[in-house]
């Protein structure tokens, strides 16, 4: 938490110039930062919010140092003596409505207390959503690398954790801290002039012994609080990434090693959430004698004065009861300081990520991208994605505008780099990238994305709608539009066909559908996008040859008439591109049309040949096994 921060701002995806920091655990740093929240320019109502919640904060504190002194009158009258004060009108005078008054102080003061928090609830949610969203945004800023690196569980927990810490530092710091000084400054004017400066020394030096104790212990906890957070996100990782592995794990069988691994972590968890409650119990107790010690003093210095005739017994029920309303603020002090510095030890994480550098961004100045023909150019790229790594070596070449050419070439070759790159996921580390003669590292990423399209070879669905999913090419398309997009993908038929028809739930990652009802749904996707420039990225290497030739004419349908970049692994797609492509250990090794590779009788040709007799013993292994099953059947 030692390094600031710069979060995206949450109105237009803009630069927040405000910094967010932690502040290296310094309260009064982190409540800076967090205070243009709290009080925020382009909100005047929640302004006005803000100002009538103080002002019924200070209301409330003054009911609350006068309701002692009711039950101080109350005592002494019951016992003969009057202490009312002069300008207090005679009908209050008698017990009985002394003893109303009291109640009624009661009653206005927790009255007061949540008037307050109920102005000042819209004004804490306001920060937490704002805070919470910069976060939100922040981390889809993040580059590719950064996201590969890391698990969705534990990056979902740490985001879970920190709004809460944020909701924590907001409510106890700004909603609680400030009454709490408020009434301690009160009182003890109040015992200053009702009593003398003897009972004020020691009041004060219990709140010294008590706060620093708090601090002290506080701290001690944090380490334990620390050591509980990182098991806790360990074990959340580890069952997130084994139901998202659902289908792994019950293919081999592995349940009991999965529960053997989470309940590990979780015995982990379980022992330092026991040292947790377990030195907090010491808090409590350590701070309760600290109260009970200063209490203790003052009451047998008022005791002894009552008992000299110095002090009337309203005085000593009044110094009880000024000490007793002194350790709800008190013993909420302790309480103020254990959850702030837990709330920041929760958000550590989550400005760890608000920290990490943006690896790709646009540059000063940077303008949209112009489409004319959609013309794509490699030009001499390099690429690594660890120094002493390289994945392309000095490739180049060209894809005319409305043209479709294919990446080809063994595993590792790569093929899916290529598409990353020309998405930006990753900037080249040699030569450059052009559209339509700009260089993709000179326009916005966000205009560069809108004109490319991409059907991948894992498509990974949203666990909602169908329509949702299709809709998610163009959020603003109408059901015309998406009914329109999946007739033309070839699975409007299927859709029309299930119960719920376009509402019809897809499951987590789209795993209710089968692997080309999922293409058919990005396809339909990625016609409705419309873009000028397709990439299709292994569309169709991991279906089954019938069902790769219904959606191969959907693909084909998709790429006419726009520039069209195939990375295939299934040679049989490509065939009619216009030109082909073959990489091998990052280096263009052949390029040509299909005819003319063959002719070459190189590495496209030995691939196409390894390729069709696989495909050729695949079809009579399908015949044999019809055959056999005809021979079954009679």
């Amino acid at each position: 938490m030692n390094k600031p921060v710069q979060p995206n701002q949450v109105k237009s995806g803009k630069t927040d110039t405000r910094t967010v920091d932690a502040g290296s655990g310094k309260t009064l740093s982190t409540i800076r930062n967090i205070w243009p929240y709290m009080w925020p320019s382009e909100r005047p109502d929640l302004k006005q919010r803000v100002l009538v919640a103080f002002l019924v904060l200070v209301l409330a504190k003054v009911v609350t140092v006068l309701v002692p002194y009711f039950y101080k009158w109350v005592t002494d009258a019951l016992t003969g003596t009057n202490s009312t004060p002069g300008w207090m009108p005679v009908i209050l005078v008698t017990p009985l409505m002394l003893i109303i008054a009291y109640n009624f102080g009661r009653i206005m003061m927790v009255g007061l207390n949540q008037i307050r928090d109920a102005l000042f609830a819209s004004v804490g949610q306001y920060a937490v959503r704002r805070l919470s969203t910069i976060v939100f945004r922040h981390i889809h800023t993040l580059s590719l690398r950064y996201h590969l690196q890391r698990r969705t569980g534990g990056l979902s927990r740490i985001i879970e954790r920190g709004t809460k810490g944020i909701e924590s530092m907001v409510r106890f710091t700004i909603l609680n801290g400030a009454p709490t000084i408020v009434e301690f400054a009160l009182m003890a004017a109040v015992i200053w002039y009702q009593f003398d400066f003897r009972y004020v020394l020691i009041i004060a030096v219990m709140i010294w012994a008590y706060c620093w104790f708090s601090v002290k212990a506080s701290d001690w906890r944090i380490t334990i609080r620390r050591d509980m957070n990182n098991n806790d996100t360990e074990a959340n990782s580890k069952a997130v990434d084994s139901l998202l592995n659902f289908e792994t794990v019950k293919y081999f069988g592995n349940e009991a090693w999965e529960a053997g691994r989470f309940d590990k972590s979780m015995e982990r968890y379980e022992a330092s959430a026991t040292r947790v409650w377990t030195s907090l119990a010491w808090l409590n107790f350590g701070q309760a004698v600290i109260l009970a010690i200063g209490m203790g003093a003052c009451m047998v210095m008022s005791g002894l004065a009552v008992s000299r005739g110095e002090q009337t017994v309203g005085d000593f029920v009044l110094i009880n009861a000024l000490l007793m309303q002194l350790s709800i603020p008190l013993n909420f002090i302790g309480f103020l300081y254990r959850e702030i510095r837990q709330g920041l030890t929760d958000i550590e994480a989550m400005f760890d990520l608000l920290d990490e550098d943006q690896e790709i961004q646009d540059k000063p100045g940077a303008k949209p991208l112009e489409i004319d023909k959609g013309e794509i150019v490699f030009d001499k790229v390099n690429f690594h994605y660890d120094e002493d790594r390289g994945i392309l070596k000095n490739v180049s070449f060209k894809v005319p505008a409305g043209k479709t050419v294919a990446i080809v070439g063994p595993s590792g070759a790569g093929k899916s780099t290529i598409s990353r790159l020309l998405f930006r996921f990753y900037d080249v580390t040699g030569g450059r990238i052009l559209i339509d003669n700009q260089d993709i590292r000179d326009v916005t990423q966000e205009s560069l994305r809108s004109y490319i399209g991409m059907v991948p070879q894992d498509t990974v669905l949203f666990n909602d709608s169908i329509a949702y999913n299709i809709r998610y090419g163009r959020t603003s398309a109408t059901d015309d539009e998406v009914r329109k997009a999946a007739s033309m993908a070839q699975i409007s038929d299927f859709i029309e066909g299930l119960p719920d028809g376009y509402d019809t739930q897809v499951g987590e990652r789209g795993l209710k559908l089968s692997g080309g009802e999922k293409q058919r749904v990005a396809i339909a996707r990625t016609l409705l996008k419309a873009p000028p420039i397709l990439i299709l990225d292994e569309a169709t290497s991991a279906l089954d040859s019938q069902t790769e030739q219904e959606i191969q004419a959907a693909l084909d349908m998709v790429s006419k008439d726009r520039t069209t970049l195939v990375i295939a692994h299934r040679l049989s797609t490509v065939v009619n591109a216009d030109e082909i492509i073959v990489l091998k250990a990052g280096e263009i090794n052949e390029r040509g049309t299909h005819r003319q590779l063959l002719k070459e009788k190189g590495l496209y040709a030995e691939m196409w040949n390894r390729q069709r007799e696989a495909t050729e013993a695949e079809e009579k292994l399908r015949a044999a096994r019809k055959a056999a099953d005809i021979k079954t059947t009679v």
